[in-house]
């Protein structure tokens, strides 16, 4: 008899009831959390944490790509950016290099921050556009 893990159910019904908004920070968080082990990993020497959670990162910038809505223009910016975030994380990997990961979290940390800056703005004009019915 498997035991119910309430966490993980929490996790899941998480995912299950988001806004597209919250699950692009999701993505976002993910992805740094990612980063950060990968970092950890390949101070430990730990090349196959590295290499996994790495990928799981690429994973992520690739998910961010394909679901970008290229009748935009900003999408076509940050197609290249996520494009370019995507070819360091594999020089990271194939180099052991930590200093690349440094550079893909600042960038992952600004698209993160102005993503929630964008959800919180979409939140605060929806309760105003409420308030006045």
């Amino acid at each position: 008899m498997a035991i119910n893990n309430p966490y993980k159910s929490y996790q899941q019904n998480s995912v299950n009831t988001a806004s597209p908004g919250d699950l692009t920070l999701m993505l976002y968080n993910g992805c740094l959390k990612f980063i950060s082990i990968a970092k950890h990993a390949i101070s430990e020497k730990q090349i196959e944490t590295k290499n996994t959670n790495i990928q799981k990162a690429q994973n992520i910038i690739q998910e961010l790509m394909v679901t970008l809505n290229m009748d935009l223009d900003v999408s076509k910016d940050m197609m290249s950016l996520y494009d370019y975030i995507n070819r360091r994380l594999v020089e990271a990997n194939i180099q052991n290099d930590v200093a690349i990961l440094e550079e893909v979290e600042g960038l992952v940390t600004d698209f993160r921050d102005t993503w929630k800056q964008v959800i919180q703005m979409n939140r605060k004009k929806q309760f105003e556009l409420g308030g006045r019915v």
